[in-house]
């Protein structure tokens, strides 16, 4: 609609509820009149345009999206299996770190392979934990879609290589002179901030086959020294969450843990109060260089699934024992060692050798 105002074409036009006007800067009258109705047109076009564009995202810098979302996976996502949201925390250390000065819109798969090489070549990790650290970047992602900091469907890491589980899972055994090297050592530093911690958690891990996070927010309540039983709740799964029977070593560990502090936590943190220990890393890598050994805490878990598999228990019992639902996947921690190969063909062969005896 035209309308002449202070001699010139003026337009004004609804859409979708809301009013545009605007000045042609043509004079008003009848020989401008069909060029100030195209401008007209023209500006109607060019905010309907507009409309089908999406949103331009919220400007927010990673750190402070990166805070929401953890507060967010702490209280809202994962309340109920808390050995997730650790894990993604510690993957967020960092991420926070390399992407401290970016916005998150501003981080795409150019930015993401950087902090690849940064982690693969700087840092050093092992790709199996840089492999944790995309997949917790993508839920981030997912999560910043909702809060309209980035578009729609957009997540750079989708657009980045991964490494596999079969590339990235490094599964490692260890010989009884790598576990004595180890825990000499860690015995040998316990009063060195969370050596204590990682000695009694690592004992524990093969004592039981836990996880470590599993034992990381293991509450005092869940321990019954007289039934000689621990409840892992923390599971991710029906079969994680199980009750396991404890060894004499695991006993005499948790005994003084328990009677230790007013705290619910088997292995509460120094520093932050009323909360449980969220990493070992640190202290783990220490006691391997200075032990000269090298694994991650994760095999410890690997090596327990093992030792129960060469003493002579069922896949199906070590899979409960682990929290396995099914029998594919204990594959992957299970590592029967060349001694026990050997061993395994003597006994089919006088096996079979038995069987023709008794053909004849």
């Amino acid at each position: 609609m035209l309308r002449s105002r202070d001699g010139h074409w003026h337009y004004r036009f609804e859409y979708k509820g809301r009013e545009y006007t605007g000045n042609t800067g043509l004079v008003a009258n009848e020989r401008e009149r069909k060029s100030a109705e195209k401008l007209a047109r023209a500006a109607k076009a060019s905010v309907i345009a507009s409309s089908l564009l999406p949103p331009k995202p919220v400007e927010k810098p990673f750190v402070d999206a990166a805070a929401e979302f953890l507060r967010w996976a702490e209280m809202v996502e994962y309340r109920a299996t808390p050995g997730t949201w650790q894990r993604i925390r510690v993957s967020f250390v960092s991420l926070m770190v390399h992407f401290q000065a970016e916005y998150v819109s501003a981080v795409g798969p150019a930015e993401i392979e950087v902090y690849k090489f940064w982690r693969l070549n700087t840092t050093r990790v092992k790709e199996i934990t840089l492999r944790h650290d995309l997949h917790a970047l993508s839920l981030f992602f997912q999560y910043a879609q909702k809060q309209k900091w980035v578009p729609k469907l957009h997540n750079p890491v989708r657009e980045v290589s991964i490494p596999s589980d079969k590339d990235a899972t490094r599964e490692h055994v260890l010989t009884a002179q790598e576990e004595k090297a180890y825990f000499d050592r860690a015995s040998d530093v316990k009063d060195r901030n969370g050596c204590r911690n990682l000695y009694d958690l690592g004992r524990l891990m093969l004592q039981q086959g836990c996880r470590p996070e599993e034992l990381m927010v293991l509450k005092k309540q869940h321990v019954n020294i007289e039934k000689r039983q621990m409840l892992i709740v923390a599971g991710k799964t029906k079969a994680a969450r199980r009750t396991l029977n404890l060894t004499d070593e695991s006993i005499a560990i948790l005994r003084p843990r328990l009677a230790s502090g007013d705290t619910q936590w088997v292995f509460p943190s120094d520093r932050r109060a009323g909360r449980p220990i969220s990493k070992l890393q640190a202290p783990h890598d220490r006691v391997c260089r200075e032990a000269e050994v090298s694994f991650v805490l994760y095999d410890l878990r690997h090596t327990f699934a093992t030792r129960m598999i060469d003493s002579g228990a069922s896949l199906p019992t070590v899979a409960a024992i682990l929290g396995h639902s099914n029998l594919r996947t204990i594959s992957r921690y299970v590592h029967p060692t060349a001694e026990a190969q050997r061993e395994a063909m003597e006994k089919y062969e006088a096996a079979q050798n038995r069987s023709k005896l008794r053909v004849v």
